[in-house]
């Protein structure tokens, strides 16, 4: 190991840590801060970092630890309550945006037959604009009292379904990228991969739950559980073809329901918060390059940015119409599913992997989690104003159905 990754490793931790409490005195998201940090200290502005395979490889474990947290914060008993009206949302949530952004790359760059590499990477900025991160609105909500409110339920429920929704669209896209992938074989090894997680994620969730009857509260369950998501991550990718980040996801929510998920989940969040995430944010910003950046690639994000918001609102809130949703709630359901971020990063940095995308359009990427973490909270305060205290949700799944 060369001794310049000590000095690397100091500089972005350093950094993103200051710039994320910049960003949280300015009330946005820590990780804009951070991505910002990676921007200010890469090649593209100071140059005290460079890009290297072992900050990387940090990078990707801190893909997975965030992967493996997003599963363990999920609420499946949440998700079992809103049922249909959430999945619909969020079936639509997915379904636009990813037609939104195939279309608006094709018309900056040509529309490409099925199969061709510029066909998926029109697909493939679709799969960007699929994911919501509902963290900002969370907080935006709570600070309103409408957390527990049915719309505040369904945003929550609706964004959980439709980040699993995105994930496995994105597992199918860098399956069918391969070129020695048949488009049988891809489905055939996405659909088998879910069957293995649900057969041995039933067994592993038995023994999990003996281990933490008799150990409640110990640091053992969390080192198991972290062999869980790298077992996993390897398994999905080595055996199955598909991205490591659905074998992290799974393993947490294979996890979720233990009385010590949460547990689990504190301790995930010391090594993500203290490095790998960091370095994962920062990553960001180190591989976004401007010296390519031109008069059209800046109208390009511009359009993204607005494609990406709009089509949001279009789906979820549209679908939200028809299922009986009135007024303001349809505004507020989309817009509250409009937010990007986390998940946004971890798709694009997956793109980039593999071929998908350039370095290049992470500024389009950036610029829509800015925009849309600003947008988002004052938005939904605007839409809630003079408006009396929501119910908390009935406690019958009746009051959900379609």
């Amino acid at each position: 190991m060369e001794i310049e990754v000590f000095k690397d490793l100091a500089i972005i931790i350093l950094f993103a840590k200051l710039f994320g409490l910049l960003a949280k005195k300015l009330r946005a998201p820590q990780v804009v801060g951070e991505i910002v940090a990676g921007l200010i200290i890469g090649p593209s502005v100071l140059g005290l970092v460079g890009q290297s395979d072992f900050i990387s490889q940090l990078a990707e474990i801190g893909v997975l630890l965030l992967m493996f947290s997003a599963g363990l914060e999920t609420d499946l008993k949440e998700l079992l309550h809103t049922g249909p009206v959430a999945l619909a949302i969020a079936c639509m949530g997915v379904t636009v945006p990813l037609i939104g952004g195939y279309l608006l790359y094709s018309c900056f760059y040509g529309f490409a037959p099925a199969g061709a590499d510029q066909f998926y990477r029109a697909l493939f900025t679709g799969v960007i604009m699929t994911a919501t991160s509902v963290g900002i609105t969370v907080q935006t909500l709570r600070e309103l009292g409408r957390l527990k409110g049915r719309v505040g339920t369904v945003i929550m429920s609706a964004a959980i379904i439709d980040d699993v929704i995105g994930i496995i669209v994105l597992t199918f896209v860098i399956g069918f990228k391969n070129p020695e992938a048949h488009p049988m074989k891809v489905i055939l090894n996405t659909v088998l991969f879910f069957v293995f997680a649900l057969g041995v994620g039933f067994v592993i969730y038995k023994v999990f739950k003996t281990i933490d009857k008799r150990y409640f509260h110990q640091r053992r369950i969390p080192i198991l559980g972290l062999c869980l998501c790298f077992a996993l991550a390897y398994s999905a990718e080595r055996f199955f073809g598909i991205a490591d980040i659905t074998g992290a996801y799974v393993a947490g929510i294979i996890l979720c329901n233990l009385r010590d998920s949460e547990y689990i989940a504190e301790k995930m969040d010391i090594s993500s918060y203290m490095l790998f995430g960091p370095v994962f944010f920062a990553s960001i910003g180190l591989k976004t390059e401007f010296s390519g950046l031109t008069a059209s690639l800046l109208l390009f994000s511009v359009c993204f940015v607005v494609v990406a918001l709009v089509t949001k609102i279009i789906g979820c809130g549209g679908i939200s119409r028809l299922l009986g949703f009135k007024g303001r709630d349809c505004f507020k359901i989309g817009v509250g599913m409009m937010t990007r971020g986390e998940v946004a990063l971890i798709v694009s940095q997956k793109g980039l992997a593999v071929g998908l995308m350039d370095p290049i359009y992470f500024t389009s990427v950036i610029l829509l989690i800015i925009c849309s973490s600003i947008t988002t909270p004052v938005v939904m305060k605007l839409l809630y104003k003079g408006e009396p205290e929501e119910p908390s949700h009935p406690d019958t799944p009746a009051d959900y159905a379609v």
